[in-house]
């Protein structure tokens, strides 16, 4: 079912709820566990917050609302370095030949290990966060990093990256361009290259970025379980190439299987490549154009990584591309909670599944995709806050001065 209204389009994919070889392959309970073992080893560990937004959730008649909130992620406001950090634990790892049993972060950042790997260079094209977590993790373990963005990536992103030693490099064109040149000069200079997307030939690194996350998704579950909840009936989550996207779905439907629930992505309409590869359905990851003009820099792709996709395309029940104001909306009910519920920080990409799920409860026209999602009071409901404020000036624009806003005939409470 493909439908669009003014301001929102969706697609929706009906799948049979059953046991996925993909995802069990890839997402296997084994390696989440070495994951977190790893992540916990680290100075500052602590599982982030899952909070629950009661009184939002009744306003807008759902269950329950559940955000995992990574805004508190180690000291980098963003989830992206336990992907990072976790694929460089496996690149050390692979390089030595070291068993997980023998493997630990004290041994991982000695200078044995350093004497023994040589001088390595790790790069990397981003558009904020993961390159931030790169280089967080490089800086630990005491080796050199170089970072690509693209040209629209905002000062305050690049200082961020640059705080933790490393070396940035501003390409023209957009992130896509700066993924394809830091290839060919990774290439010439014997850089190893740490990215979260794939492409041909190269998808070991990213699994592991993938197979990171995974951490997170033991926290959640562990959570839950405090509160009762064996799992959340629906989980929204953002998408630039769609690495978390996969590693969430892929996670729920090893564990779960035919119990997964209900799984839906949410991408900026400039940037929208999951949801066109959808739509064009026919079983490949499409690339789209343009300028990928978006306030979610996080999620400005243009193309889908690959192993990504290929989890995606068997697990999403749904692909929503929203405009920019959706996310801006998100941020600041973020920021205004409701009498009793928390007040969380969210920046764009982390906001935008929040307003998404309350477009889709409140707006007029977009009564078909509620009950194809079966979205009703019985519903728990999960939203990852991907970042923090990760970027000050425009956090203070959106919310301070009020950019983005939401067209009046979009306001929820005009009737």
């Amino acid at each position: 079912m493909d439908s669009t209204v003014p301001n929102c389009s969706w697609i929706v994919r009906e799948h049979e709820k059953k046991e996925l070889t993909s995802s069990k392959e890839m997402f296997p309970i084994e390696i989440a566990r070495t994951a977190r073992r790893f992540h916990r080893q680290i100075p500052g560990y602590k599982m982030s917050p899952l909070v629950s937004l009661p009184r939002l959730a009744a306003m807008f008649g759902v269950g329950g609302i559940w955000v995992k909130d990574e805004a508190s992620r180690l000291e980098l406001n963003s989830f992206k370095v336990l992907g990072g950090s976790f694929a460089l634990y496996r690149f050390i790892q692979d390089r030595l030949g070291i068993p997980d049993k023998e493997m630990n972060y004290k041994y991982l950042i000695s200078k044995e290990v350093k004497k023994r790997l040589g001088d390595i260079t790790f790069a990397s094209a981003t558009d904020g966060n993961h390159g931030r977590g790169i280089a967080w993790a490089a800086q630990k373990l005491g080796h050199k990093c170089v970072i690509y963005v693209h040209e629209e990536t905002s000062v305050r992103r690049i200082d961020a990256i640059r705080s933790y030693g490393a070396t940035v490099r501003i390409i023209e064109g957009t992130y896509d361009d700066a993924v394809r040149q830091i290839v060919v000069d990774g290439k010439e200079n014997g850089w190893e290259i740490i990215s979260d997307t794939s492409w041909e030939g190269y998808r070991t690194v990213p699994t592991w970025i993938m197979q990171g996350y995974s951490t997170m998704m033991m926290e959640i579950q562990e959570q839950f379980s405090g509160q009762g909840i064996a799992r959340p009936t629906h989980v929204f989550v953002q998408a630039g190439v769609g690495a978390l996207a996969a590693s969430v779905f892929g996670y729920y439907h090893s564990l779960c299987g035919q119990k997964a629930p209900r799984c839906i992505i949410v991408e900026p309409e400039n940037a929208n490549c999951l949801f066109q590869s959808a739509r064009i359905d026919d079983g490949n990851a499409h690339q789209v154009g343009g300028d990928l003009d978006t306030i979610m820099a996080g999620l400005a792709c243009g193309q889908p990584s690959e192993i990504a996709w290929n989890i995606i395309k068997d697990t999403a029940d749904a692909y929503v591309s929203v405009p920019d104001y959706i996310a801006a909306r998100g941020m600041r009910v973020y920021a205004t909670p409701l009498k009793d519920d928390p007040f969380i920080i969210s920046g764009e990409s982390g906001a935008v599944t929040l307003g998404a799920l309350l477009t889709i409860m409140k707006q007029h026209g977009m009564e078909s995709l509620r009950q194809a999602l079966q979205l009703d009071e019985d519903s728990q409901v999960l939203l990852i806050n991907t970042e923090g404020n990760t970027d000050p000036l425009q956090f203070r624009q959106i919310i301070w001065e009020g950019s983005n806003p939401v067209p009046k005939e979009y306001w929820f409470d005009r009737d």
